[in-house]
């Protein structure tokens, strides 16, 4: 009780109790605690240090690396892996283009007149010689009209005179007229000779005329949006036409490649290989179309550095459209028995392209690697893995040279 308090006798002469810390002065109680609180740190920090050296020596177990006490989870990093496997990789060249209807055509009125029927819809599908459009036939078969009587009349003509000449031959014989006016008579049925052909020509360019009145498809394609509607005054120097028809099948791809690969592109197109060309939208997701390589282009653009190459699609679904930004990918050709790794694995460093080899202790292995070819998510390794060797495809954030891991799962790829 000594040391918590004491009891002094208060103004009323009652015993009161005193606290032990007010006997002093308050510069020597805060020594005091502050001796109370030193010793308690070194207390501590001894406490610590005698237990780092028990662990050291072996005196206390220590808790296994990766576990926790109690018989918790593994700490160990976990890891998906993929074993490299010898497969075939195809050798592609990607270059953007463009698709190109293999024929276009702006279809426009070949004479003048008023347009009163339109037979198509736009949008449709139509054939070679189908009837698109009608112009006003009644000028057209008025003109015709007249150059058939014309020619009524031109070949009366010629048979009145060449009665005459058979005529004039006779009196001839007999000496009935003279030789001039048989020879004036033969002329003027050549001249009438010569003006029928005159007159047939003008009614076949009258019927020619005539027939331009019904407009026709030139080529099979697709109908696209109409220019002008019935009841127009139309002529063949309209700018826009009628209608523009597309041909969809077949089709083309226009596009391009740098020019370093031309020697190999050559070497290809010289063996008599036809190459495989496919269409992929621009983004690379999905493939559209297949179809083969036409031609290559006969000069580099000097601009770009690149040349021109056309390969032609059946597009049967209509999955190309005119004008319609693609990616052709050009297969030169396939490499046989490469080993081939997930695109995943792929580390790229400060030391170079590397990925993380899961040895037999369950350890990890920074292993460098040069990479070839690539086709969708696998990729053709030359150097630095051999097949069944297992790599790291998944938690590959927390790892580093010899890191201990957790096999979770083993991708078939």
């Amino acid at each position: 009780m000594n040391d918590i308090a004491s009891l002094e006798l208060g103004q009323s002469g009652h015993p009161t109790i005193v606290p032990s810390d007010r006997r002093f002065p308050a510069s020597q109680r805060r020594r005091r605690r502050t001796f109370l609180w030193s010793l308690l740190f070194l207390l501590a920090s001894g406490g610590g240090y005698y237990y780092y050296l028990s662990i050291s020596k072996g005196a206390i177990p220590a808790v296994p690396s990766g576990k926790k006490q109690g018989g918790g989870r593994s700490q160990l990093p976990p890891v998906a892996v993929a074993a490299a496997v010898a497969a075939d990789i195809a050798l592609y060249l990607d270059g953007l283009g463009t698709v190109t209807a293999f024929n276009t055509v702006v279809l426009r009125a070949r004479v003048e007149g008023q347009l009163i029927k339109i037979l198509f819809r736009e949008g449709q599908m139509v054939k070679v010689g189908e009837t698109l459009a009608e112009i006003d036939p009644r000028p057209f078969q008025v003109q015709l009209n007249q150059m058939e009587a014309q020619f009524g009349r031109d070949e009366a003509l010629l048979q009145n005179a060449q009665a005459d000449l058979t005529r004039y031959r006779g009196l001839r014989k007999e000496d009935s007229i003279a030789k001039q006016q048989m020879d004036t008579q033969a002329a003027l049925v050549r001249q009438y000779q010569a003006t029928l052909k005159v007159d047939q020509s003008q009614i076949e360019g009258a019927r020619l005329q005539l027939s331009y009145c019904q407009i026709t498809s030139p080529i099979a394609g697709r109908i696209g949006l109409r220019q002008v509607d019935p009841g127009n005054l139309i002529r063949a120097s309209d700018q826009n036409g009628l209608v523009v028809i597309t041909q969809l099948q077949p089709t083309t791809i226009v596009f391009s490649l740098p020019e370093d690969r031309l020697p190999v592109l050559i070497k290809s197109l010289r063996s008599g290989v036809i190459l495989p060309v496919e269409a992929w939208s621009r983004d690379g997701s999905t493939r559209l179309a297949e179809g083969t390589l036409l031609t290559v282009d006969n000069q580099i653009d000097i601009t770009t550095g690149t040349i021109k190459l056309k390969a032609q699609f059946h597009n049967r679904d209509e999955a190309l459209f005119p004008n319609q930004f693609v990616t052709a990918r050009l297969r030169l050709d396939t490499l046989r028995g490469v080993t081939t790794l997930p695109t995943a694995a792929i580390q790229r460093g400060a030391q170079g392209t590397f990925v993380y080899l899961l040895r037999e202790d369950q350890t990890v292995k920074v292993r460098l690697v040069r990479l070839g070819p690539s086709e969708g998510l696998r990729v053709a390794v030359e150097e630095g893995i051999r097949p069944s060797e297992r790599v790291v495809v998944d938690g590959l954030d927390k790892l580093r040279e010899g890191a201990r891991v957790e096999l979770a799962t083993q991708r078939k790829e």
